[in-house]
């Protein structure tokens, strides 16, 4: 009677004094819920803008909502739709479903992102064109990536570098997968993707036929690199690179001017360059400040785990003749799975790696011959 006969300011009253009861009440009775349900669905169509929207506001802070009641809450609330996406303990497939059939893309990323996705939602989700989404969906460590969610993230983090980064911090994904993303990628992560090919059995790559045609010697490639590094000729190391590999100008000058040495270092390794010859090459090639001796210890490692078979395979991923999605199968899995014991090894291990140390040493007695 009082909302037929008692207008919009009294409905728009009773509406929020219900809203208010019914959030206060803690976790109601099915019989208290059912009768709350009948209510708002004849309060919240009567009622003005401002009152649907502060009622759902805080019908939405309630312990327990029924579906019918979540779908009263997404259809008013207006601007606060994130936020109660955001902070509500528990939603039906249904309102999420809901909001998915809607493309509201900033409402789809929160969805992505809570922890308690049923398949039927991830599925939807997965098949949102949206950065927004897949961004969320890469960050989310509840979702487990493996089958076609595997492949939908590998191919999203080669469209996308935000994804790629995503993906390079979370530890129950491959880094190998990573490799198309390569150049977007940060220092660290680079590194990452290296180490993910460590001890590892890959498919023969394309371009091991051309890498085995090269009438050049590794010990001369090293040669000629480390002199033009040493001459600060970088055009002339990119126009080297691209003889050698294949690759576009444009990548070659990428690596020939990436300071961290990664990409070099995956050149280097796959034309055969030991650890004692290819550190003589980084050194030149880099610069590291503070983090020099650590980064060149992590590079001495990579040399003796990292054959020059899977570098090989990586720089045809550079050039997209290879389908990444190969490594997932059991016979090119790591042969050496990580665990914390070898991780806080490796993270523990000197900076003053012998290889490293011989390598330096080298460098000096050529300087003190060219200083005398």
């Amino acid at each position: 009677m009082l909302i037929e006969t008692g207008g919009v300011d009294r409905t728009n009253t009773l509406l929020i004094a219900a809203c208010d009861a019914y959030a206060r009440r803690g976790k109601p009775t099915v019989p208290e819920m059912e009768q709350f349900e009948t209510l708002a669905a004849r309060l919240f169509p009567t009622a003005g803008p401002q009152a649907r929207a502060k009622g759902a506001a805080i019908l939405g802070r309630a312990e327990v909502l029924s579906p019918a009641l979540e779908q009263l809450v997404v259809d008013n609330i207006g601007e606060d739709l994130i936020p109660f996406l955001e902070t509500a303990a528990e939603l039906s497939d249904q309102t999420m479903l809901d909001i998915i059939a809607r493309y509201d893309v900033p409402a789809c990323a929160t969805l992505a992102a809570r922890a308690n996705l049923s398949n039927v939602v991830l599925a939807k989700l997965f098949q949102m064109n949206s950065r927004k989404v897949y961004r969320a969906l890469a960050a989310n460590t509840a979702i487990t990536p493996r089958g076609a969610y595997l492949s939908a993230l590998a191919r999203s983090a080669q469209m996308d570098h935000l994804v790629a980064e995503a993906l390079g911090r979370r530890k129950d994904f491959d880094a190998a997968l990573l490799a198309p993303a390569f150049f977007d990628l940060s220092d660290s992560h680079r590194i990452k993707v290296i180490q993910a090919f460590s001890n590892r059995e890959t498919p023969v790559a394309p371009i091991t036929r051309t890498i085995e045609q090269l009438s050049v010697a590794s010990a001369e490639l090293t040669k000629a690199l480390m002199k033009l590094f040493s001459e600060n000729r970088r055009p002339e190391v990119t126009r080297l690179l691209a003889q050698i590999t294949g690759l576009d100008e444009v990548r070659c000058g990428q690596i020939a001017h990436d300071a961290t040495g990664a990409a070099l270092f995956v050149i280097l390794r796959a034309f055969g360059a030991t650890a004692y010859d290819g550190l003589k090459v980084l050194i030149h090639a880099t610069s590291h400040d503070t983090e020099r001796s650590k980064a060149l210890a992590d590079y001495a490692t990579l040399f003796g785990t990292v054959s020059s078979e899977s570098m090989a395979y990586l720089m045809s991923a550079w050039r997209g003749e290879v389908n990444l999605l190969e490594l997932s199968k059991p016979q090119y899995q790591p042969f050496t799975q990580p665990s914390r014991r070898t991780a806080a090894a490796t993270t523990a291990a000197p900076a003053q790696n012998p290889v490293v140390e011989q390598a330096i040493e080298a460098l000096a007695r050529i300087g003190a011959r060219r200083a005398s």
